[in-house]
């Protein structure tokens, strides 16, 4: 058979992932102080898209922020795309599900309070789609420039330094400062230190016990026991006693004080007054100064309980009101001549209307996967963790016709608030623990929660080993092995029934 080239014509299909798809995936995972941020970039990339108030819509702008009424109910409509057809819709279609007039009525903000529709189903969940339309006309107060710049450890330090040293002993005194860590701990090698510096290793020794003078109190120590040294230097309490105890903390930590007592050659009421001393030291004395700003978590999702009904509401705080500024649009289609400024001209206004469909299609995906969770889990919401039960991402993204990895990213990086407290929307997907009893599984988290509770109210004499643990459990309906038990304590930072006993013993002596 001779061999020769030739030309044949195939047709298939394939998954092309658009720009416009990218973005939609993209905003699914982003939270909301995330989607703030890429919001912003994105006004200053498309001079149609505006942020506004209610006031602006009557005028012919579009509003998109993410949610059209707030107490729509969240069943899918006949003939409306659901939420993962909206992936696969091109910017044309946005464009066209956008394009019409929309009066104030429609892009009602009801509060939290005022949401009182519910989900069919006997649980009485309500449907509130409520969106960030709640955003704030005009810019807000910027609260963090308002904050006074703090002073770092390493500028409180060289501010006492300059105090008391001069010449080359404030030049060595300044790189050891630049040496601490933000504990207070001195990171450095001293002889390596004094070889860069050019100056002898004793000079180096000296400014450092200088620089461990500065407050706070125990700061340039390169380890736990000179930190805890240098404060009862402090105190007047470094007697020989003191000191052997300070240098066997590893015998402290391991309750072995009948050794203890021999080697500081005291008796049980001086021991216990060491170790009350020693416990009111800070080993970490650094923190006192600086240490940066604490994030709070800003939650994504409200979720609160009004006449046994379930209300769910999108965090508008952190969301700004995307628009079209469609008067800016015909001033420009106007003053445009030539063919490439029209064709640039429609593809932001594309891109507009794109981003705007896309962040409404996003807080009803949001507001869907969070009322299935509550659905899911509502004996938590209701009686607390004990009654967390099993869940997967497959669980919920069958309920809601969804794919698994949608469900994924919807969760990722945001946060539900409710009566009980601010979790991520990963906690309530948690691993299964068979019941002994042939009944409904228990959550893993439902478990750790038992297992804290049978450790916190232990009897000091009759410490709980994990074999204890297992019978306990089993008495309660989980049928756990031992080592998942020696798992789950170790995740929740339990010692073992050794060291729990040695630690309760010694709390008994030092009280």
């Amino acid at each position: 058979m001779a061999l020769g080239p030739r030309l044949d014509l195939r047709q298939s299909q394939s998954l092309v992932m658009t720009p416009q798809l990218q973005q939609a995936i993209k905003l699914l995972a982003l939270s909301n102080l995330e989607l703030e941020t890429y919001i912003a970039d994105e006004i200053e990339k498309n001079p149609l898209l505006d942020t506004g108030d209610l006031s602006t819509e009557g005028q012919g702008d579009e509003a998109g922020d993410g949610g059209s009424d707030n107490t729509a109910d969240l069943s899918p409509e006949p003939g409306t795309q659901g939420s993962d057809e909206i992936l696969t819709s091109g910017p044309g279609e946005a464009e066209s599900a956008l394009d019409m007039e929309g009066d104030a009525d429609q892009f009602s903000n009801n509060s939290l309070s005022e949401s009182d529709g519910a989900l069919d189903g006997g649980l009485g969940l309500n449907g509130s789609s409520a969106s960030s339309s709640g955003a704030i006309g005009g810019e807000a107060p910027d609260f963090e420039n308002m904050l006074v710049a703090e002073t770092t450890l390493s500028e409180y330090l060289m501010e006492q330094a300059g105090a008391i040293l001069s010449g080359v002993d404030l030049f060595i005194a300044q790189h050891l400062i630049d040496q601490i860590d933000e504990c207070g701990y001195l990171q450095a090698d001293l002889l390596e230190l004094s070889h860069r510096l050019g100056v002898q290793l004793d000079d180096v020794y000296r400014v450092l016990t200088e620089v461990q003078t500065l407050e706070p109190v125990g700061v340039g120590a390169r380890d736990l026991a000179e930190c805890l040294a240098l404060q009862a230097k402090e105190a007047d309490r470094y007697d020989p006693a003191m000191a052997r105890l300070i240098d066997n903390l590893d015998l402290l930590a391991k309750g072995a004080l009948p050794q203890l007592k021999r080697i500081c050659g005291v008796d049980d009421e001086d021991l216990r007054d060491m170790i009350a001393e020693i416990r009111a030291y800070d080993p970490k004395p650094g923190c006192k100064i600086g240490g940066g700003d604490v994030q709070a978590v800003v939650p994504d999702i409200f979720i609160a309980e009004r006449g046994g009904k379930w209300i769910i509401e999108i965090n508008s705080a952190t969301l700004p009101k995307v628009l079209v500024n469609r008067t800016y649009y015909t001033e420009l289609k106007n003053g445009a001549q030539d063919k490439a400024s029209k064709d640039w001209l429609n593809d932001c206004l594309a891109d507009a209307s794109w981003l705007i469909k896309a962040l409404d299609q996003r807080q009803r995906t949001i507001i869907k996967v969070a009322t299935e969770i509550v659905k899911q889990q509502e004996k938590f919401f209701r009686d607390g963790v004990t009654h967390l039960r099993p869940l997967t991402l497959k669980n919920v993204a069958d309920k809601i016709d969804m794919h698994e990895s949608t469900v994924s990213r919807v969760t990722s990086n945001k946060y539900l608030s409710c009566s009980r407290g601010t979790f991520e929307m990963k906690y309530f997907f948690t691993s299964g623990i068979q019941s002994s009893t042939g009944g409904e599984a228990a959550s893993a988290e439902a478990v750790k929660s038992h297992i804290k509770s049978l450790i916190d109210n232990e009897d000091p004499k009759k410490i709980l080993s994990d074999d204890k643990l297992v019978v306990l459990l089993r008495a309660k309906g989980f049928d756990i092995a031992r080592r998942t038990v020696a798992k789950y304590r170790e995740a929740l930072g339990l010692g073992s029934s050794v060291q729990r006993r040695r630690q309760k013993a010694l709390e008994g002596r030092a009280a």
